[in-house]
């Protein structure tokens, strides 16, 4: 981390106190951006400190400084990191990249056959799934438990998640899939294997070093393309809801005049 005077790890009961302060941010850091997120109450992030289930970060001197913590969806195969929020007085300074890190370390210990996921508008947390593994997927992918698509109702968006019958919305879906991602490594490792056997044999007759040069990942190479996709996304569906109320006000004015 860029501040070594701040510690990030698993959260414990002994951190209840911080509990009142963790959610009065969450709600406050939501409305600023005008979105909304599924409301947790102090007990509820107590619940995920005792069950070994968050991550906290705290200075040297036990100021508080940002919280994430785990959600288990559809039976434990699919796990959310949830919560992430960082005190705006320490923003800028790697914080939630690094809590991000801890709390995928976590989940991944917790529940290794699990996928994890998550959805967000924000392109500096995509950015780092993306360096975790996370691949952008499409909402069919990730898990069917209503308990979790509850939590969308308090967003100020949740009429676009509901008109596109759960399909698509604001947000970008992001997945990290450890059968996909074991089949990779393996693939890698076998065409490591491969480039080195075939190093070995054309230094019998070569002469100089031979460079293998890694394919980049489309994601990463084309994030400012991606970006500009992100936006163009939020305009159609931010229209297509506007022109929606614009034709059932309408409808309304039509039907009141006639009768």
């Amino acid at each position: 981390m860029e501040n070594p005077n701040i510690i990030v790890r698993v959260a414990t009961p002994d951190d209840a106190h911080y509990a009142k302060t963790i959610t009065d941010e969450m709600e406050s850091s939501a409305k600023a951006r005008g979105t909304g997120i599924a409301k947790r109450s102090p007990d509820y992030v107590v619940l995920k400190m005792q069950e070994g289930k968050a991550v906290i970060a705290l200075t040297d001197k036990g100021e508080w400084v940002g919280f994430c913590y785990i959600e288990a969806w559809g039976h434990e195969k699919f796990v959310a990191n949830s919560g992430l929020i960082v005190n705006p007085a320490f923003r800028g300074h790697g914080v939630a990249k690094s809590i991000k890190e801890r709390i995928f370390q976590l989940s991944r210990e917790k529940y290794p056959d699990a996928k994890i996921f998550g959805l967000t508008t924000g392109l500096a947390v995509m950015k780092i799934n993306s360096d975790l593994g996370y691949e952008p997927v499409t909402y069919s992918e990730l898990t069917d438990d209503n308990e979790f698509w509850k939590g969308c109702q308090s967003c100020v968006n949740f009429d676009i998640l509901t008109a596109k019958g759960r399909k698509n919305c604001l947000c970008t879906a992001m997945l990290y899939d450890p059968a996909e991602k074991g089949k990779v490594e393996e693939k890698q490792t076998e065409s490591t294997e491969a480039v080195a056997a075939a190093e070995k044999q054309l230094s019998v007759t070569m002469h100089g070093a031979i460079h293998q040069v890694r394919r980049k990942r489309a994601y990463k190479k084309d994030f400012k393309l991606f970006e500009r996709w992100l936006r163009y996304k939020k305009y159609v569906l931010l229209n297509s809801r506007k022109e929606g109320r614009d034709n059932h006000q309408k409808r309304r004015f039509f039907l009141f005049n006639l009768f």
